[in-house]
């Protein structure tokens, strides 16, 4: 079994945060009322932005900041970091869909690591690929 073939790398990890997704929806914590099935819309939002995101990236994907190549196309074309942002979207359906106030102070601790983050790998995108790189950040949000 190649566990570092695309499937295991991207689906398997993929398809376990949508089964996931889908037991917290129907087990987890909060009212079960409309705005609960309109947490579960946004964060099912956030998954498939990170999904769209994670299978752009391709090989290029990694957990630590790496240099492999530029991605300048799909939803990188727009957004430079899509899988953080999306990743903030399908979180914050899932505080929607919990409606406990203790709960929003994660995203307190959360959004400033993203950044920081997100400023860490583009210092090393930028000493790899200098001006391309900063052209695409011009033209691209966070």
């Amino acid at each position: 079994m190649d566990f570092n073939s695309n499937f295991f790398r991207v689906w398997a990890i993929l398809g376990l945060a949508l089964f996931a997704l889908v037991e917290v929806e129907v087990y987890g914590p909060g009212p079960r009322d409309e705005w609960r099935w309109v947490g579960f819309a946004i964060a099912l939002l956030g998954l498939a932005g990170v999904i769209l995101a994670r299978y752009t990236l391709g090989r290029s994907f990694s957990v630590t900041a790496q240099a492999r190549k530029l991605v300048t196309n799909g939803i990188y074309a727009k957004i430079r970091n899509p899988i953080y942002v999306s990743g903030m979207v399908l979180f914050a359906g899932v505080l929607v869909m919990f409606r406990e106030a203790k709960y929003w102070l994660v995203i307190v601790v959360l959004v400033p690591l993203q950044i920081v983050r997100a400023r860490r790998e583009a210092k090393v995108l930028e000493e790899k690929f200098g001006d391309d790189y900063r052209r695409y950040r011009e033209g691209t949000w966070f």
